[in-house]
């Protein structure tokens, strides 16, 4: 008997893991119009870090505990939906192979078991991305293609962030990236942008533009695109101003983390198990 409760809950895409690569991969899927999930432990590696001092747009650098919670703020403006657990596995909807019968219909290809407020719950998708750092174990009864280094797995992937198995994508450090947040963030966004043309979305670009840059020229505007006059311009920048002046007034809040090995020492440094 299955113990994992179906909650009913049914997406166009589940993303495995809430660090850098996987809120940006989720964020890009949701702007193109896919209902988006994502699965995460709520510790990023990137907490570790003592001042993130690297990414483009922050001249003197940024608290990186700060910086996820913007992402993860970010994420959710945009339609995608977080939540707190564990994916324990990923398997073929039918238990088998492809979908068949109501799950083919409604395009559910996928079962991802999770464990969440301690419950053992399990959720339908269409696409599955893994962004989880270093964990792969779920995909095992998928097939997908992994190699081993050393202590560490690797997905193996196309220059997409596709994985052998049609609907499942890898990004971030799990698929073998450099291990920087601006590189994580990139192929986050290329896996998204991938995942979202194999969807067959009518999709051009993720582009706000100004009115009449298309439609001055006798175009229509692209799917993905938007054409803004002066005034929600305006209205727009002045609320990124004041947003990102709330994120900076104070000092952020959340302790310092390190490395798992010296969580007991005799600083009192935190770590709570980075796994995403």
């Amino acid at each position: 008997m299955d113990e994992h409760a179906d909650d009913g809950t049914e997406t166009d895409v589940i993303v495995v893991g809430g660090g850098v690569a996987g809120l940006t991969a989720a964020t890009f899927a949701a702007r193109a119009g896919l209902e988006t999930l994502v699965v995460t432990t709520g510790e990023s590696i990137l907490a570790r870090n003592a001042h993130l001092e690297n990414v483009p747009g922050f001249p003197a650098g940024v608290n990186s505990r700060l910086f996820l919670e913007m992402l993860t703020d970010q994420a959710e403006r945009n339609g995608v939906e977080i939540r707190r657990g564990t994916v324990t596995a990923v398997e073929p909807a039918d238990g088998e192979g492809e979908a068949e019968g109501d799950d083919a219909a409604e395009g559910v290809r996928f079962r991802v078991r999770a464990e969440a407020e301690g419950e053992d719950v399990r959720l339908g998708a269409r696409f599955v991305v893994a962004a989880s750092w270093s964990d792969a174990d779920y995909l095992d009864g998928l097939g997908v293609e992994i190699h081993d280094a050393g202590s560490k797995r690797y997905v193996e992937t196309d220059e997409g962030g596709r994985t052998n198995v049609e609907g499942v994508y890898a990004a971030g450090r799990l698929s073998e990236t450099y291990h920087q947040t601006v590189v994580a963030a990139g192929n986050g966004a290329e896996v998204g942008l991938t995942l979202v043309h194999d969807s067959e979305r009518a999709y051009y670009h993720d582009w706000v533009t100004p009115e009449g840059y298309f439609t001055d020229r006798g175009r229509e505007v692209p799917p993905g695109c938007e054409e803004i006059d002066a005034e929600e311009r305006a209205r727009r920048e002045a609320e990124s101003r004041e947003v990102m002046r709330e994120y900076f007034a104070d000092p952020h809040p959340e302790p310092q983390r390190t490395h798992p090995s010296l969580v007991k020492d005799e600083l009192g440094r935190l770590d709570e198990g980075a796994d995403d």
